[in-house]
């Protein structure tokens, strides 16, 4: 594990809603809201209306430039988003979770903790100096973003499908310079 789970959980979650703006948009529906909110469960006030759809939706773009943000505008962005927010840190244990900080208040807007939680997140990727882990999908004709945990740093494609797209077209050019 490179960073603690919560810092993790938040991490795919910002990914997750990033990536649902990458073309068909997969975050349209208050039912892609649930499934967004079934992989990447948060606690305290969720409305589940269209006014919060529309919130989540407007993040994405801030959230995408913080995550591929440089190192120093990476802080930039996380101290203008900590500076606009009330915060009120405090531990939680919940859910089978062991103690983690929740950074605002859980009657908050969804997009405001949403924002919050990946800020949070942030900070433990810029103290670690890890913003390399984050990056665009190694595939040509993919914009998402590719969230790299593992161990060795070997993850270049935002999904699997990519990754095999890519794989595969690897073999072929291979196999025609053979032939």
């Amino acid at each position: 594990m490179i960073f603690t789970d919560d810092t993790e959980d938040a991490l795919r979650a910002a990914v997750w809603l990033v990536n649902s703006a990458e073309d068909p948009d997969t975050l349209v529906t208050l039912e892609d809201e649930e499934r967004f909110l079934t992989a990447y469960p948060y606690t305290g006030r969720i409305d589940r209306d269209a006014a919060e759809l529309e919130e989540l939706r407007a993040l994405r773009p801030r959230l995408r430039a913080m995550l591929l943000a440089p190192r120093d505008e990476m802080v930039a962005q996380v101290n203008a988003a900590l500076a606009e927010s009330t915060l009120m840190p405090q531990l939680r244990r919940h859910d089978g979770l062991d103690w983690h900080l929740h950074a605002v208040a859980d009657d908050r807007p969804l997009a405001e903790r949403v924002l919050i939680e990946t800020t949070m997140a942030l900070i433990d990727v810029i103290r670690a100096d890890e913003g390399g882990r984050i990056s665009v999908c190694a595939d040509d004709g993919c914009h998402a973003l590719a969230l790299d945990l593992s161990r060795n740093r070997s993850k270049r494609y935002c999904s699997t499908t990519c990754a095999n797209r890519n794989a595969v077209a690897a073999y072929r050019a291979r196999r025609s310079a053979r032939h």
